[in-house]
């Protein structure tokens, strides 16, 4: 059974960065697709980026495009979402995701962290 652990959330002043890790286990993580998603309160889930399991492909969203951005350490298991120029607005719960063989867009994740917060304070 796949496992995903998300890290390294906390407060963060506006205009700053995070990186967040998820850590994979359990099958191949090469084989997978990841994802990133938030959910701020009131709201529902939205997809931010992804990355094709082969690593040659990434999504994102319009609105994050140029500030948050993906990538893959096949030999570390791991995801990581980079995010600069962080806003109030990006304030949520941010949780990574796995699809195998997948393309790294925004639907079909079978397998879903538990999510690391985020808040962006003003």
């Amino acid at each position: 059974q796949v496992q995903l652990v998300e890290s390294g959330g906390g407060l963060v002043q506006a205009g700053g960065s995070l990186r967040l890790s998820c850590t994979f286990s359990g099958r191949t993580f090469s084989t997978y697709a990841m994802g990133w998603f938030r959910q701020a309160p009131g709201k529902e889930r939205e997809f931010v980026v992804g990355i094709s399991w082969s690593g040659s492909t990434t999504y994102s969203t319009d609105s994050m495009a140029g500030r948050f951005s993906i990538s893959r350490d096949n030999a570390k298991n791991a995801v990581y979402l980079q995010m600069n120029s962080l806003k109030p607005e990006d304030t949520a719960n941010y949780y990574c995701a796995a699809q195998r063989f997948g393309q790294g867009s925004s639907g079909n994740y079978a397998y879903w962290g538990q999510g690391t917060q985020v808040t962006v304070s003003s």
